[in-house]
């Protein structure tokens, strides 16, 4: 064991925090679907993706553009990331214009992302827009032998989607890099030249934890003495994870969906974090999203509403979400039913 994963796993050990209670308060009450039914992708020969879902979401001049997880292929389920874009102001009212045009900007190219492209998170920086998605692929090994890995990628593209850089991270302490078994579910909350704090989801010990971070983008590396657990799964959770972009609400005070599977079901349910700048839990919600019904329960992984775009608009807080990988949700909540349900905490736990 490498002495970064040491250090990592010391760290988990000594972060026993319980914050939250197996409840569900569903503050989206409008939810609205996109199937793959209702897509076009136009600079592909098939035009009919079998699965969208999972996708990312930024706005930008009263449009809401969403990056979703496309699937043409269920023998090898590789992925693709695509982005199209919706009148923002229309689908707050309830309606959503079909078909809806796509483009795939995103796909396979690197060992590393052999396997897919998939779940999108992004931000805009300047003209620029960041993507984090998960690289699933293979990597030499010491031996070199090739190595099964889910790695944190990272796609920089400028305006108008032409790919400017990728490559995934690693995690260093100026002496030696270490690559977790699954790196993924993240999110940068500041960005600034090349440095940038984040949260993370890395897998340690055969434990899937939410951390924080800081990160150089130009080495694609997170510092290792920075890395610190956030959120650990609940004694009826199998695991948890980051599932959106963090929304800016003050200098300090940034809002980040969450998700977990719970033991009893497998069912993937989600909430809601407050995070200062540097990733450190200031409050968190329970359950505030979960599947209900045929069309969110039922799908070829039942069960699930995942991640991965959070947008604010004017008072109210949209989650863009998978379900139940096969298609996309958009949920709508007042802001102020959300932050009612944050609980005040700090790392001794709820204040």
């Amino acid at each position: 064991m490498k002495s970064i994963e040491k250090n990592l796993l010391s760290k988990l050990k000594n972060h026993k925090m319980s914050v939250r209670k197996n409840k569900l308060v569903d503050v989206f009450k409008a939810r609205y679907y996109i199937s793959p039914e209702d897509l076009y992708v136009k600079n592909y020969i098939r035009t009919k993706p079998v699965a969208v879902f999972n996708p990312g979401a930024v706005i930008k001049a009263e449009k809401l553009f969403i990056f979703p997880r496309l699937i043409f292929d269920y023998y090898k389920y590789t992925s693709s990331v695509g982005v199209f874009s919706l009148d923002i102001e229309k689908i707050v009212k309830g309606g959503i214009d079909r078909p809806v045009e796509t483009e795939i900007i995103l796909w396979p190219k690197e060992l590393w992302e052999f396997l897919g492209c998939e779940d999108a998170r992004v931000s805009l920086h300047g003209d620029n827009l960041y993507m984090l998605y998960t690289g699933k692929g293979y990597y030499y090994g010491e031996g070199d032998e090739l190595v099964r890995r889910d790695v944190l990628g990272f796609a920089e593209f400028n305006e108008t989607y032409e790919l400017k850089r990728k490559g995934y991270f690693r995690i260093s302490d100026g002496k030696e890099e270490f690559l977790p078994v699954t790196t993924k579910d993240s999110a940068f909350i500041e960005v600034e030249n090349n440095s940038a704090t984040m949260l993370v989801r890395l897998e340690i010990s055969d434990t899937l934890v939410c951390w924080r971070a800081s990160a150089d983008l130009e080495s694609l590396t997170l510092n290792a003495e920075s890395i610190e657990p956030v959120l650990l799964p609940e004694n009826w959770e199998h695991k948890v994870g980051w599932s959106t972009n963090a929304v800016k609400l003050s200098d300090d005070e940034y809002l980040i969906g969450w998700h977990a599977v719970l033991k009893e079901d497998l069912s993937y349910k989600n909430g809601l974090a407050l995070v200062d700048r540097d990733g450190r839990l200031k409050a968190i919600s329970d359950y505030l999203l979960a599947p209900r019904g045929l069309n969110e329960e039922y799908g070829d992984r039942a069960m699930v509403i995942f991640g991965d775009g959070l947008i604010l608009y004017d008072d109210k807080l949209l989650w863009v979400g998978g379900v139940s990988d096969y298609c996309i949700g958009i949920f709508v909540a007042k802001l102020e039913d959300v932050l009612k349900e944050l609980k005040p905490c700090n790392e001794k736990g709820i204040i």
